[in-house]
């Protein structure tokens, strides 16, 4: 098994020469992020905060990101009923820190808009709400959002990773999977409610977090899942089932991001691989995939629904290669104490994406 470091101590993110204090993961945020801290130019500097609310029936994904050179204001809908997904972005040119991302994943808020997009996102007592708004989100159809995220559960993954070969690169991502989701999006015509007990037909839905401050090197592959939902264990009993995997981004030799979530209680995993099927012009994403790891805690099939693609090429030196495959997980999951946990229909997005930038 993976040797998995829990880190126990509290302070700066970085040292007095700006290197990552120590690599490993946590439950809980460790440390204070401070960009005067960091020892790379600012145009290296990246920092996002990405959320997903969704049920059965539909998905919303919005991006927020200062990535020093360019900003980036992106929102996604995916259609599971039609198998159908639409993505739009805005770019914003050298923002150098000036979007206001906060320091924190626990306070802190979001407030910032242009000509076409609106965005705040702000804690409340009751949890976490998110107002979206993007003029021309399809054709003539504007997209609108208002969510409110509540019940955050007691542990999430936190992971401080570093890249062996720069040592001004570090990665710092808290993960919060399986809040309970309320609100609505209207596109054109279109209006979808999300409703945290599922009374109207399209399931419960959930939200969660991928917060992420770092300097990366220039090349990175990266895979990441999430999943979240409601599982009745063989007793019956209905518990909120998260996992959070991920592999492939600088050195995690420290501690891996993986974990299965049961009503907010966090069962630590080691190395994964997610099985993705190949063809015969490269991988067959909407195959089903087998996801493993290597202590035998985690044997799942995950049956895609939608490949939502996306690719960007700027004369060869800035580029992204992304699959964002979405669908459904089963199979069986081993809790820390032993416990054997069968998955049917858990809801997930996988996916598999190359950054050149």
């Amino acid at each position: 098994m993976q040797e998995q470091h829990l880190i126990r101590s509290k302070g700066h993110l970085h040292d007095e020469h700006g290197r990552l204090r120590e690599p490993g993961w946590a439950p809980r945020p460790p440390f204070d992020y401070e960009r005067s801290r960091i020892a790379a130019p600012r145009l290296r500097i990246k920092e996002w905060d990405y959320y997903l609310v969704e049920d059965q029936d539909y998905a919303v994904a919005l991006t927020f990101s200062d990535l020093g050179y360019l900003g980036l204001v992106s929102a996604s809908v995916m259609d599971f009923r039609a198998r159908t997904f639409r993505t739009t972005s805005d770019v914003v040119t050298m923002p150098l820190g000036s979007m206001g991302l906060p320091a924190s994943s626990e306070t802190g808020d979001v407030a910032w808009e242009n000509g076409r997009c609106r965005i705040s996102y702000s804690h409340v007592p009751a949890g976490r709400r998110l107002s979206f708004s993007m003029a021309r989100f399809e054709g003539r159809d504007d997209l609108e959002c208002e969510f409110l995220l509540t019940d955050e559960p007691r542990d999430s993954m936190v992971v401080c990773i570093p890249w062996a070969e720069d040592e001004a690169a570090f990665y710092y991502n808290r993960k919060v999977l399986g809040m309970r989701a309320r609100g609505a999006f209207r596109r054109g015509a279109l209006v979808h409610e999300f409703d945290p007990a599922g009374t109207d037909g399209s399931g419960a839905a959930f939200g969660l977090l991928d917060w992420g401050r770092g300097v990366w090197t220039y090349d990175n592959t990266w895979y990441w899942a999430a999943a979240q939902g409601l599982q009745r264990d063989r007793d019956g009993r209905e518990h909120v089932v998260c996992l959070n995997l991920g592999y492939g981004f600088g050195d995690v030799s420290a501690a891996s991001e993986n974990a299965i979530f049961v009503d907010g209680v966090c069962h630590k995993l080691g190395r994964v691989d997610f099985g993705i099927p190949r063809g015969s012009d490269g991988y067959a994403y909407l195959s089903s995939w087998h996801m493993v790891d290597e202590d035998g805690r985690l044997d799942l099939v995950f049956d895609p629904e939608i490949d939502r693609t996306d690719s960007i090429d700027v004369a060869g030196l800035i580029s992204t290669r992304q699959h964002q495959v979405f669908g459904r997980l089963r199979g069986t999951l081993v809790l820390d104490g032993g416990e054997e946990l069968d998955v049917r229909g858990l809801r997930c997005s996988a996916e598999h994406i190359r950054n050149r930038y």
